[in-house]
């Protein structure tokens, strides 16, 4: 069925000025236009224009709208390229909406922030480069890829051991706690477990994570601020470090 261009418009959320200015380039000609001037278009149109928002949507110009539409004659292969990346992009905006309620409940009870748990969902691979250039390619692929494959539960159960684990050091060192204390060195201990069940970390496999590894680890904690705000200041950061650094120069 033709639908008029008016229609078209209103369906699909755009302008008719739109679409005139997609004909004119030649985007997107309607299929006909009657004697009284008004554009029409038919079943293969609309695939068409929904192709075109699809691309627009990923951030295409409209020239590459055009040598995307151009280069790919088979419409349904096309549109099963971009149904892959809708479902990509519906998981990512699905992470992150757990993320941010994840968030906003430890504001409210007052909980401890963590940097794993907030940005779940977010692009992470903007820190594909920092991590490969600290510890090498192999570091990052593995880590993403069983990221990924985790199913919601066993990331959920993830999240809160890593969440229980950030709030027990953040209570531990505020309590002054001294770095090589039994308590100190169980927490680093539990760290260390949890470090090397990730894939990717040296040391991945063999239950425990690499010596040289931790220590820099725990360098980094205190160095950066994006980690050290993650247990409530450099101070505390320092006691995880030190605390690190006595179990692996001890256990690894």
């Amino acid at each position: 069925m033709d639908r008029t261009i008016h229609d078209v418009a209103r369906l699909c959320g755009t302008t008719s000025r739109t679409l005139r200015h997609y004909d004119a380039i030649g985007l997107l000609p309607p299929s006909r236009v009657a004697g009284t001037g008004y554009r029409y278009y038919d079943d293969d149109a609309l695939v068409r224009l929904q192709r075109i928002l699809l691309l627009r949507g990923l951030g295409l110009a409209l020239p590459e709208v055009q040598r995307v539409l151009d280069s790919e004659q088979d419409p349904v292969t096309a549109l099963r390229a971009h149904l892959d990346r809708l479902r990509d992009e519906q998981n990512r905006l699905s992470r992150q909406v757990a993320s941010v309620t994840w968030t906003i409940t430890a504001l409210e009870n007052g909980d401890p922030l963590m940097a794993e748990t907030m940005f779940d969902g977010f692009d992470h691979t903007r820190y594909q480069d920092e991590v490969e250039q600290r510890w090498g390619a192999a570091a990052y692929a593995p880590g993403d890829a069983w990221w990924r494959a985790l199913s919601a539960v066993d990331r959920e159960t993830w999240k809160r051991r890593v969440t229980e684990l950030g709030a027990a050091w953040v209570a531990a060192a505020e309590r002054g706690t001294t770095p090589g204390s039994a308590e100190a060195q169980d927490l680093a201990r539990r760290h260390c477990a949890w470090l090397a069940s990730i894939p990717g970390t040296p040391g991945h496999g063999t239950g425990r994570p690499a010596k040289e590894y931790v220590l820099g680890l725990g360098e980094m904690y205190v160095a950066d601020p994006r980690f050290a705000a993650h247990y409530g200041g450099e101070q505390n950061a320092t006691f995880v470090r030190d605390a690190l650094r006595v179990y692996a120069e001890g256990n690894l």
